[in-house]
């Protein structure tokens, strides 16, 4: 008989409750569950703040954030779906940073508030009380949380990386000359 403790029945709560959200929001993305937009919707919105091409942008965020919750409710995979889930709400957050910190304002404090849980949850495992754990933790190994952390912070470097760069450009292309000629 397992004895599962508070720490198993906490990490089970938290991963249910994380990655729930996180599908759901996903979802919006992905299949317009939800109020959202679908991948037409999304991609046209990912397109006007500056994440090109949009579809494509939409989808791998709606993957990331849905594929990515799903793993992390389930216990599966924890260290690549909360790197990946992390990985996706910072290039939320990056969106509405100018925006300040509170929601309420538009801020980033939601996206920061998933992506931190989801970082935690990959560093700390997903308890006894998950898939991982029925499998023998075959897919969640101590060198997997490194391995996973940079490839997602590597990708998402380039891909924010690359909206702020487009958006400068943008901008200087607005300017008006200092003197009329």
């Amino acid at each position: 008989m397992n004895c599962y403790d508070r720490r198993d029945l906490g990490l089970l709560l938290l991963r249910l409750g994380t990655g729930g959200v996180l599908a759901a929001h996903g979802a919006q993305k992905l299949l317009g569950w939800f109020g959202g937009g679908g991948i037409e919707g999304t991609g046209k919105f990912m397109e006007s703040v500056g994440y090109r091409p949009g579809k494509a942008s939409a989808m791998a965020a709606g993957l990331a954030e849905a594929g990515g919750g799903l793993l992390l409710a389930m216990g599966l995979a924890t260290p690549a779906a909360g790197a990946t889930a992390a990985g996706a709400m910072a290039g939320a957050a990056a969106l509405h940073a100018p925006n300040g910190f509170f929601a309420q304002e538009g801020g980033y404090e939601y996206a920061a508030s998933l992506g931190l849980t989801s970082a935690s949850l990959a560093v700390t495992g997903p308890g006894r009380l998950s898939a991982d754990h029925a499998f023998g933790h075959a897919v969640n190994r101590g060198w997997m949380v490194p391995a996973a952390f940079a490839t997602v912070g590597a990708v998402t470097s380039v891909v924010v990386g690359a909206r702020i760069k487009r958006l400068r450009k943008e901008r200087e292309g607005e300017q008006q000359a200092l003197f009329e000629e």
